[in-house]
């Protein structure tokens, strides 16, 4: 078992920052600041961008291992926090997500 590393918000909204340039390649103008806090909802819409996932890989992944949401739950996800049909990423829905993507990536 890998040790447990406690990081800041703005580390890890740093880290994912860093994650997207690298698969995505820069984009003109400033770098992005980290936003502090960091939701679990923002975590997953960068790790999306990242990783070039569309929704139905992501739907894919979770039913891979047993947690199936639809479609529209999803996309509620990737809402504007304003908006009336917007859903928070609970913890739970990010634990099975990390833990569909380690399913994925893992001998990749």
């Amino acid at each position: 078992m890998h040790p447990r590393i406690e990081i800041t918000d703005k580390e890890l909204g740093t880290s994912l920052n860093g994650l997207i340039i690298d698969k995505r390649g820069k984009r003109e103008g400033p770098l992005p600041v980290a936003e502090d806090p960091l939701s679990n909802n923002m975590i997953l819409k960068k790790l999306k961008i990242a990783l070039n996932l569309k929704s139905d890989d992501i739907l894919e992944m979770l039913a891979s291992i047993d947690k199936k949401i639809s479609k529209h739950e999803l996309s509620a996800f990737f809402r504007n926090p304003d908006h009336k049909s917007y859903r928070d990423f609970l913890d739970q829905y990010l634990r099975h997500f990390l833990n569909a993507l380690q399913k994925k990536y893992k001998n990749k």
